[in-house]
C-alpha cells in the first residue's frame, strides 16, 4: 500500500513537472509575430484575462488562456498596468508578461514649436497618429472648456515643449498638459517681474511675450526687442509691429505684407491702434516670457532687421529711417 502511494506521489510530481516544463517552454519561446512590431493598449480597469484577449485581438500570436494562466502562476496577473505597449519580433511570452507587470509602455511624442499659433498646434495634434482624437470636431472654445481653461480665446495659452505620452493618449489630455505648463511658466515669470512695467496682468505679459517671440531673430536680442515695446507702451506710442497685423488676417493672409494691410484697421493692427492687441498672436517660449517681464534697460524706440537675423536699434525716428534705408531699402522697419 505504501509502495502504491509512493508511486502515485511520484506520478503526480512527474505530471506537475511535465506541465511546468510545458508552460515554461511556451513562456520562453519567441512569439512568431506577423510583422516586426505589434502595438496594443491595455485599458484602465482591464484584468489579466481581458488584457489577454485584447493582446490576442491586436495580432500578437498568443492563446489568451495560456497567457492568463502563466501570468497567474507567476504571481503577475494582478500586477498588470494600463497603457500602450509594443511587442517586437523575438519577444517571448514571459517577456511580454514582465512588460505588462512593470508598466514598460511605449511612448510617442509631440514637439510644440515656439512661435506656432493655435491653428498650427491643432493641425499637429490632429495629424498625430498616436493621439486619440477626442478633440476633433470641437470648436476652440469647446476645447478650452473641456480642459478647464477660463479664457475664451486659445491663442498663446499652450507652452511650447516636447510632450511624451502613452500611445493612443487623449488629445484633450495633451492640450491640458500644455495649458497647465503655460500657466505655471507665466505665473513664475510674473512673480519675478520688474517693478513698474506698463502691464496690468499676466495675460498682458503673455500678449507682449508672443509679439517678442515673433519679432526676434536672435535669442540674445529678446531683451532689447522687449525694451522697445515697453518704452512705446509707457508713452502711449503705437507698437507698429508687423506680426500682429499678419495675425489679424489669419489663414487669409497671402504671404506678403503690403501697405493696404497696415492701413486696414482690425483689432490686432498695432499700426492703427494704440496699446497691446486683444490676445496673444503665438505661443511664446520661456525666454520670451522672461524678456517681456524683465526687459533690457534702454532708450530705444525702434528696430529694423539687418537681413542676417540681427536687428539695428535706434533711439529716434531719423536714425531709424537711416537704418531702414541702409538695410531694407524696399521695406519697412518695426
Amino acid at each position: 500500500m505504501k509502495f502504491l502511494l509512493l508511486r502515485l506521489f511520484l506520478l503526480v510530481v512527474l505530471v506537475c513537472a511535465a506541465l511546468a516544463g510545458a508552460y515554461w517552454w511556451v513562456a520562453l519561446r519567441p512569439l512568431p509575430l506577423p510583422g516586426p512590431v505589434v502595438d496594443f493598449t491595455v485599458q484602465r480597469g482591464q484584468n489579466m484575462r481581458q488584457a489577454a484577449n485584447t493582446i490576442a485581438a491586436a495580432g500578437v500570436p498568443v492563446h489568451p488562456e495560456e497567457l492568463y494562466w502563466i501570468a497567474r502562476a507567476a504571481g503577475k496577473a494582478e500586477r498588470i498596468l494600463a497603457g500602450s505597449y509594443e511587442v517586437h519580433d523575438g519577444l517571448t511570452l514571459w517577456q511580454l508578461i514582465l512588460k505588462l507587470s512593470s508598466g514598460d509602455v511605449s511612448q510617442a511624442g509631440l514637439t510644440v514649436v515656439e512661435g506656432w499659433n493655435f491653428r498650427q498646434l491643432r493641425a499637429a495634434v490632429e495629424a498625430h497618429a498616436f493621439l486619440s482624437q477626442d478633440a476633433a470636431g470641437l470648436s476652440d472654445a469647446e476645447i478650452l472648456q473641456r480642459i478647464g481653461a477660463g479664457e475664451t480665446h486659445p491663442e498663446g495659452l499652450f507652452f511650447p515643449d516636447t510632450y511624451l505620452f502613452d500611445k493612443h493618449s487623449s488629445a484633450l489630455a495633451l492640450y491640458r498638459r500644455a495649458y497647465l505648463a503655460m500657466q505655471a511658466q507665466l505665473a513664475s515669470a510674473w512673480e519675478a517681474r520688474e517693478p513698474g512695467l506698463p502691464l496690468a496682468s499676466p495675460y498682458e505679459a503673455l500678449i507682449l511675450a508672443s509679439i517678442i517671440e515673433k519679432e526676434t531673430g536672435r535669442a540674445e536680442e529678446r531683451g532689447l526687442v522687449a525694451s522697445v515695446f515697453v518704452n512705446r507702451l509707457r508713452i502711449g506710442m503705437r507698437l507698429q509691429t508687423d506680426p500682429t497685423v499678419i495675425y489679424g488676417y489669419g489663414a487669409e493672409f497671402e504671404g506678403r505684407l503690403r501697405r493696404r494691410h497696415l492701413d486696414t484697421d482690425h483689432p490686432w493692427n498695432t499700426y492703427t491702434r494704440v496699446g497691446l492687441p486683444p490676445t496673444p498672436i503665438a505661443l511664446p517660449g520661456r525666454d520670451s516670457l522672461l524678456a517681456a517681464l524683465r526687459p533690457a534697460q534702454s532708450d530705444f524706440f525702434y528696430f529694423v532687421a539687418r537681413g542676417d537675423g540681427t536687428s539695428e536699434f535706434s533711439r529716434n525716428l531719423n536714425d531709424h529711417n537711416r537704418a531702414v534705408n541702409r538695410y531694407q531699402r524696399a521695406g519697412r522697419g518695426s
